[in-house]
């Protein structure tokens, strides 16, 4: 397999060209391949989470094991009200406040994506990155993307498309570059499924600063 390559670090270059690379790699990612994505915290290995067997090559390609549930990247709330359900008030006043940003958001799964991305635990991790070229792959591919780290699961995460590359080429559909991660960690994971507010790994937002927004709301 060769691995194609989006260069799109130069975002002041001939919109077209932008809009073609963008949208060749929605079309991979709509298929059923495998794309390398910036985001603002660290590269993803996306899928089109639907996809239960594009999903299930993103489990073999990086050697994950299949009990550890997959988080899906969405382009803001109302794409997640296409995936989850009974979502509490707390996500709509943290999406207003943190999206496009470092976290991830547990809520009551849909049925829409593969089971395969949640192990049957009928539970979501969905996150907005704040990332301009993800966004409008996002846009393009018009599905949630599942999207760990591109990392085979013993290695670092990456933060540049070369460190994807080095990890997987041949092995991938497609990577697009666009440039180095600002945030260089993994977003911050909170639970809203339970009677309360649980943080779950800490990342690019402080915890706390989450939880004490939250018990801000009242």
């Amino acid at each position: 397999m060769q691995t194609r390559y989006f260069d799109l670090r130069d975002t002041k270059g001939q919109q077209k060209e932008i809009e073609d690379k963008i949208g060749a790699a929605a079309k991979i990612l709509r298929d059923g391949g495998l794309v390398g994505i910036p985001t603002e915290t660290v590269y993803g290995l996306a899928v089109n989470a639907e996809n239960s067997a594009a999903v299930w090559v993103l489990y073999e390609v990086k050697q994950r094991e299949r009990e550890k549930a997959l988080s899906v990247l969405v382009t803001g709330m109302e794409m997640v009200e296409n995936y989850c359900q009974n979502i509490p008030p707390q996500a709509y006043a943290l999406a207003e406040h943190y999206w496009p940003g470092p976290l991830t958001m547990i809520l009551e799964d849909k049925g829409v994506v593969s089971a395969l991305v949640n192990d049957g635990s009928g539970t979501l991790g969905v996150r907005c990155p704040d990332h301009p070229l993800t966004q409008a792959i996002l846009r393009q591919a018009g599905v949630a993307l599942a999207a760990p780290s591109a990392n085979p699961s013993d290695q670092p995460s990456p933060k540049t498309a070369q460190e994807v590359l080095d990890y997987f080429d041949g092995h991938i559909e497609g990577i697009v570059d666009g440039g180095p991660c600002r945030v260089g960690v993994e977003s911050t994971i909170v639970d809203l499924t339970g009677p309360a507010p649980q943080i779950l790994r800490e990342g690019g937002i402080p915890g706390q600063e989450l939880l004490d927004f939250l018990k801000g709301l009242g």
